[in-house]
C-alpha cells in the first residue's frame, strides 16, 4: 500500500506519520511545492520520499489531497482525469462545492469526499503531530456517489487513525462546520484585531492577558492561506452564522447599556447549556 499525500502541512504531515507508523501504509510519498517545506518533511521523516505530482498520482494506491480548498478545487478534477484504480480523497473543510465540481466526472466513483475534524492553530510540516486524529470525527460525505470499495478503503484509513466515522451529506457538513468551526475562527480573528487596535494605546494590555484570553484568541494564529478560501467557499452558511452571532452580541450590548444584570444573567445561563454538548 502506497499513500501519496499532496500537501505536507499540519494535516497531511500528521496523517503521513500515523499511517506509516501504525502499519496502514507500507510507503508514504509526498508532494510539496514549497521547497523549504519539502526539505523539512523529508528531514523530519514525515514521508519516505518527496516526489513530483505526476509520479505521486501514477504510483499511489490512495491519493490524499491536503492543500487549501482553493487549490484542491483546481487539482482534484485533474487527478481524477489521470487515475484508473487509485482512490482519491481530500481533507478540506468545505465539501459542497468540491462535490458539485466532480459530480459528473467519469471517475467520480474513485473519489471519496472526506474531512478529518482535527487540527491546531499551527501550520507547515513542523506542526505535524502523531496522534492528532485520535478520537476525533472523520466525516465522509456523499458516500453513495463513490464506489463502495473506495469508501471502505478510506474508512479503513480513518479507522487506523482512530477516528469516529460519520457519514453526512456535503451540504449538511458545510452548515455544521460553519457553526462549530468557521465562526470560531472568525470570532478569534476579530477579537485579536480588536485587542491589537487597543494595544496601540495601552502597551500593558498583554501583561494582563489571562488563560481565558489566550484560549479564546488561540485560533487567530491560524494560516490565512487556508482560512480565507474556506470562508469564501462556505460564504452563504458563514454569513448566516455571522448574522446570528451579531444578534447575540447586540443582545449583550443592549443589556449592558441598560445596566440590566438580570438580562445579562439570563443570556449567560442560556449559554451555559453548551455544557450538555461540550464538557
Amino acid at each position: 500500500m502506497q499513500v501519496g499525500i499532496i500537501g505536507i502541512g499540519l494535516i497531511g504531515g500528521s496523517m503521513a506519520v500515523d499511517l506509516k507508523k501504525r502499519g496502514f501504509a507500507d510507503r508514504v510519498v509526498g508532494v510539496e511545492q514549497d521547497a523549504l517545506h519539502a526539505a523539512a518533511a523529508q528531514e523530519l521523516g514525515l514521508v519516505d520520499e518527496i516526489v513530483d505530482y505526476e509520479t505521486c498520482v501514477a504510483t499511489s494506491d490512495i491519493i490524499v489531497v491536503a492543500v487549501p480548498v482553493s487549490a484542491a478545487i483546481r487539482i482534484i478534477p485533474d487527478i481524477l482525469d489521470k487515475v484508473d484504480r487509485q482512490v482519491v480523497t481530500d481533507v478540506c473543510s468545505t465539501k459542497e462545492k468540491i462535490n458539485d465540481l466532480v459530480r459528473y466526472h467519469p471517475n467520480r466513483k474513485n473519489f471519496v469526499a472526506a474531512h478529518p475534524m482535527a487540527g491546531t492553530e499551527y501550520s507547515g510540516p513542523w506542526a505535524a503531530l502523531p496522534g492528532l486524529f485520535d478520537g476525533r470525527a472523520g466525516i465522509i460525505c456523499n458516500a453513495e456517489d463513490s464506489d463502495i470499495r473506495a469508501v471502505e478503503l478510506i474508512k479503513q484509513m480513518y479507522d487506523c487513525l482512530n477516528m469516529r466515522i460519520i457519514f453526512m451529506r456535503a451540504a449538511h457538513h458545510d452548515v455544521h462546520t460553519a457553526y462549530v468551526s468557521h465562526i470560531s475562527h472568525i470570532t478569534s480573528f476579530a477579537l485579536a484585531l480588536t485587542v491589537l487596535e487597543k494595544e496601540k494605546n495601552e502597551k500593558n494590555i498583554f501583561d494582563l492577558a489571562s488563560g481565558g484570553f489566550s484560549s479564546t484568541v488561540r485560533l487567530a494564529k491560524s494560516n490565512a492561506d487556508m482560512w480565507a478560501p474556506i470562508f469564501s467557499q462556505n460564504k452563504e452558511n458563514v454569513l448566516t452564522v455571522l448574522d446570528t452571532y451579531m444578534e447575540k452580541l447586540q443582545e449583550f450590548k443592549h443589556h449592558i447599556e441598560e445596566y440590566d444584570e438580570e438580562g445579562i444573567k439570563k443570556l449567560i445561563h442560556k449559554a451555559n447549556k453548551i455544557k450538555r454538548i461540550i464538557r
